[in-house]
């Protein structure tokens, strides 16, 4: 046992007694998917602090970066009367679980352990149904991110990240001019979404962001603002490689590594690969946020369900306590490329990306301008955002008019709720 994983047990341990959560031999079956290099390494840290503490971890990981092929397969598991014990779920999701009464409750565990006291309300209030905590939530990630290859903006002579699309375009523009890919990029619905999101916030700003991929105002959905916003989408389908389409989401991320392209629009789980690879920020790899003055909040969370027999009831305890030890938030973070959840957590062993992004989010928590993620399924019913994922990645692949990708979403919204 190596020093960190000694003094993250010891932690958890203490935890777990404090709260009279035996330390001891629960099982979980724990759906997930998280299979690439730095969410493995992630969810590692989670596996082997379990299993430390004398526990039985089944993994059961479905690929996909946007978990929708693991929410196919939660299903049909929970129709055949065979859910996992725990699995990777968040948002508006949890609620529609738990409102199926499919869902256990931890919360005395979160009583026992005072999580009121150290997530942020929004976060917290995500977790709950009821009242209740039927989920604990393992960080904070922000979408809201350019990664980029300082050698490769440096042939091209840029010297500072965008801060507006404007920039952006202009230095794609110097890139594509020397034969140099600007925007690594995988053509799946969820990765298109997030580049879409983006460029909404830094459109239109927080509060359209909020009116048109929140409340789903349809004066929004079809503004001169939304034609705009796909305006900027159609500008980055330009930006991109000829062999983008189905690509992973982090063979994109590779790209920039290797000097490939230049940038990468996506969430801080993209650092998390860079730092697997013995990356170092500031150095090999650049972040800043993507234009807006924003904040777009995704968080990945635990949620518990209605499993039967005291080993998996004990286990289910158990992980919840062991998700929300300041140790393991701090150790699975580190790995994860995001911030922790609990607000108690000392920064000392993160970046300077992590550190940007927590202070970003202090800021717009401040200035209202904290929104959360349409493409990562902390705004809206899955029903919705598979709208919104039809029609923005339609747009993307076709000579679709922004006019009409406007029009259209805001149809195809209206129809979905």
């Amino acid at each position: 046992m190596n020093t960190l994983t000694r003094i993250l047990v010891t932690t958890v341990a203490i935890g777990l007694a404090a709260s009279g959560v035996a330390r001891a031999d629960g099982t979980v079956e724990v759906l997930h998917w998280w299979t690439s290099g730095g969410e493995a390494k992630a969810v590692g840290e989670l596996k082997n602090a379990f299993e430390n503490q004398g526990g039985k971890w089944i993994d059961s990981p479905i690929a996909g970066g946007g978990g929708d092929a693991a929410m196919t397969a939660l299903r049909a598991r929970v129709v055949a009367g065979n859910p996992p014990t725990a699995v990777q779920l968040k948002g508006p999701g949890i609620q529609e679980w738990a409102a199926e009464g499919a869902l256990n409750d931890v919360d005395a565990v979160a009583q026992a352990e005072s999580w009121d006291g150290v997530l942020p309300p929004v976060l917290a209030g995500i977790m709950k149904y009821e009242g209740k905590y039927v989920a604990a939530p393992v960080n904070i990630h922000r979408v809201d991110w350019f990664w980029a290859n300082p050698e490769v903006l440096a042939k091209a002579g840029i010297t500072e990240m965008p801060k507006t699309w404007d920039e952006f375009n202009a230095a794609a523009d110097k890139l594509m001019a020397m034969g140099i890919t600007p925007l690594a990029h995988g053509g799946q619905p969820w990765q298109d979404a997030t580049v879409f999101e983006d460029v909404v916030l830094g459109v239109g700003g927080a509060d359209f962001y909020r009116k048109a991929l929140v409340e789903l105002d349809q004066d929004a959905l079809t503004s001169d603002t939304m034609v705009k916003a796909f305006d900027q989408l159609r500008k980055m389908r330009g930006y991109v490689d000829a062999n983008f389409s189905g690509r992973d989401w982090n063979l994109a991320t590779a790209m920039v590594m290797k000097g490939e392209a230049a940038f990468q629009i996506m969430g801080d789980w993209a650092k998390g690969e860079f730092l697997a690879a013995g990356k170092v920020p500031g150095k090999d790899f650049l972040c800043a946020p993507t234009p807006g003055n924003g904040f777009v909040l995704n968080s990945d969370s635990f949620t518990f369900f209605k499993v039967s027999g005291e080993d998996n009831l004990k286990g289910q305890q158990v992980l919840a306590s062991l998700i929300m030890s300041p140790g393991f938030q701090e150790t699975f973070n580190l790995a994860k490329g995001s911030i922790p959840a609990r607000t108690d957590v000392a920064l000392d062993k993160f970046d300077s990306c992590a550190i940007r992004s927590h202070e970003d989010l202090v800021a717009a928590v401040a200035s209202n301008s904290l929104v959360p993620s349409m493409a990562h399924e902390m705004a809206i019913s899955r029903s919705v955002r598979g709208e919104f994922l039809d029609l923005v990645t339609n747009f993307f692949n076709s000579d679709m008019s922004s006019a009409d990708a406007a029009k259209m979403l805001a149809d195809a919204v209206k129809r979905a709720q």
